[in-house]
């Protein structure tokens, strides 16, 4: 049973104010192995794992990562989140995720009590569990328990999901609409993510079991962090339900996920 009693506490992000408790973890060895072992880095050549490594270290080098409700934070638990993380700007240049500090991971799922602005820009109060949040220029939450279900092929990555949101808040609040490389297209970009974004609010709202989440439905900046997951953990389902999704962000992370874990053996029937 998941924890969902444990409520997100403000003492907790205390390094994001402080600066402090960055670098407290290097990369363990044994977490590492055990986490190229998993599907999601599939198809990862000798050069790529060994990038990855590297900006692994950085990040743990960058990063405070602190235990809250109870967890008590170890190098094994930092280097698994931090090699899921690492993974969507691999071929990105430095600095995605600077201007913030710290990762806090909960045992299991947090009660989040707060405020919540919606697409109209109504301000609502709202209290649920969750399992990661990503807050604008703070801290990044976890839920451990879902970092462990995470990297299995299945479309779930709570690491990747709040990361996305990070890489969204780039240039503001988190909308869908990261900031795009040179040679990308802004209008083709916002005409394939509305289509795909409206397709699957009318399939879900129309009571349809899909394969995608609906939990994409949420919002613009839900969806692309929930399709960020489905790139990365199940591309094929990603390139099946939303083709032209999957090929703008085969450029905005400038990977090619399906064709790799093809070339891999790891897609069958696609």
């Amino acid at each position: 049973m998941r924890d969902t009693g444990t409520r997100l506490n403000p003492l907790d992000l205390l390094a994001s104010l402080f600066d402090s408790g960055r670098g407290a973890y290097k990369l363990d060895e044994v977490a590492w192995r055990a986490a190229m072992a998993l599907p999601v880095f599939d198809g990862l050549d000798e050069t790529a794992r060994l990038h990855l490594r590297e900006r692994t270290q950085g990040l743990l080098a960058d990063k405070a990562f602190s235990g809250a409700g109870g967890l008590e934070m170890d190098a094994a638990m930092a280097t698994t989140i931090a090699a899921f993380a690492v993974l969507p700007v691999l071929n990105l240049e430095e600095g995605w995720y600077s201007g913030w500090v710290e990762v806090v991971v909960y045992p299991g799922e947090f009660i989040f009590d707060g405020e919540q602005m919606d697409e109209t820009g109504v301000v609502h109060h709202v209290r649920h569990a969750r399992s990661g949040e990503a807050m604008a220029g703070g801290p990044l939450v976890l839920s451990w328990q879902d970092v462990q279900g995470a990297g299995r092929g299945e479309g779930f990555n709570v690491v990747i999901h709040e990361f996305a949101h990070k890489l969204d808040m780039r240039n503001g609040e988190a909308n869908g609409r990261p900031p795009l490389h040179a040679g990308m297209d802004p209008a083709a970009w916002a005409e394939v993510w509305l289509a795909a974004y409206d397709d699957l609010c009318r399939r879900v709202d129309g009571g349809e079991v899909t394969q995608i989440d609906p939990y994409a439905t949420e919002s613009p900046a839900e969806c692309f962090a929930v399709l960020s997951e489905y790139f990365f953990e199940a591309p094929h389902v990603l390139h099946a339900e939303y083709p032209e999704v999957y090929g703008q962000l085969v450029q905005f992370y400038r990977q090619d996920t399906l064709a790799r874990l093809r070339q891999a053996g790891g897609i069958i029937g696609t």
